[in-house]
């Protein structure tokens, strides 16, 4: 709903890979869930986690569907509410400093905005009260 695309379709060999090599984040979900910080089933939500890591999706989609984090929370197609301003600035603080995992740092020294990669090369930067920025790159490297 974000994108606005009604055609985005994830990959399932994307996700099959993701899946199989998916065990630190079984552990940080069942570890969170010792803790009391996860209120579902951990084995559907990984399942819908590493279906998200597949999604297909064009540099205008990925711009679309993130452009709420540069609104103050709100979608920029509809105008409808995704996150409240607060959760906007946490979840941009979230990006600054692990969105491009060890990468993060260089990112935020070189480009200076929140960003995230994705598996299959996608990258999203978000300029705060102005705009998403999506471009296309190899796919992620070793770190």
């Amino acid at each position: 709903q974000l994108s606005g695309d009604p055609h985005i379709v994830y990959d399932k060999v994307v996700a099959a890979s993701e899946m199989m090599h998916g065990d630190r984040n079984g552990a940080i979900a069942y570890l969170m869930g010792s803790f009391g910080n996860f209120e579902n089933e951990v084995i559907p939500v990984l399942q819908n986690y590493f279906h998200a890591c597949a999604l297909k999706m064009s540099c205008v989609d990925l711009a679309q569907t993130f452009s709420y984090l540069a609104n103050k929370g709100t979608s920029v197609r509809t105008g409808t509410p995704v996150v409240s301003p607060t959760q906007t600035k946490q979840l941009n603080a979230l990006l600054a400093t692990c969105g491009l995992y060890d990468g993060a740092g260089e990112f935020a020294y070189r480009v200076g905005m929140p960003g995230k990669s994705g598996v299959g090369g996608g990258i999203i930067a978000v300029v705060p009260g102005e705009m998403t920025i999506a471009v296309w790159s190899p796919e992620l490297d070793a770190s």
